[in-house]
């Protein structure tokens, strides 16, 4: 009988021991890193604050007490609770961003230029840009998707997590679709949707 329970003890040491503490990515912080990177690329031409979402429900309910159980048995997972956007690179990619936005506008606003479901644009409708501004518009197109890819790395290695980038990717794709100005163009399920 002590064997047994020496057994069963044994187990329960050997099996806690092979649980693995992931970090796990911070998506409500991602977005409100997000939000901010938008409000400083796009300004006040763009970036409308969206309605707050409701907090109550069931559903969210238990989200947060399943949260509150996780950060009681794991304190490390609420210290990655927060997105680091401050590296020189960020910076930069956001300054570059927000420069090429005051051209941009003008291209989102027409319907020439759309929001990506990959967190990108695209030159939705080239025929609605004058043929001469065709090449600037496929100029800003490419260097805007330049930045953002760059910015998303960068986000993931300054948090020392480049595995986040897909992650840090869709939330940044969500984002810019749902703070862009009504009339503006994004890809939902393949297709194009004006906002």
């Amino acid at each position: 009988m002590r064997a047994n329970w020496l057994l069963s003890v044994a187990g329960a040491v050997s099996l806690g021991a092979c649980v693995t503490i992931n970090v796990y990515f911070p998506a409500a912080a991602a977005e409100r890193a997000a939000d901010r990177i938008i409000d400083e690329v796009w300004g006040e031409q763009g970036a409308p604050k969206p309605a707050p979402a409701s907090k109550g429900g069931v559903s969210s309910a238990l989200q947060r007490g399943a949260l509150a159980i996780l950060d009681l048995l794991i304190p490390a997972a609420s210290a990655q609770a927060n997105i680091e956007i401050g590296s020189p690179a960020i910076n930069s990619l956001k300054a570059s961003m927000s420069a090429r936005h005051r051209e941009l506008a003008a291209y989102y606003a027409s319907g020439a230029v759309g929001l990506t479901a990959q967190g990108l644009v695209a030159l939705r409708d080239a025929k609605s840009v004058p043929l001469a501004e065709r090449p600037r518009a496929a100029q800003l197109v490419a260097a805007e998707n330049r930045d953002r890819n760059a910015l998303y790395q960068a986000i993931a290695q300054a948090n020392s997590h480049p595995e986040w980038e897909p992650d840090i990717r869709a939330t940044f794709a969500r984002r810019w679709i749902e703070r862009a100005q009504p009339g503006w163009w994004y890809q939902s399920g393949g297709n194009w949707t004006q906002r």
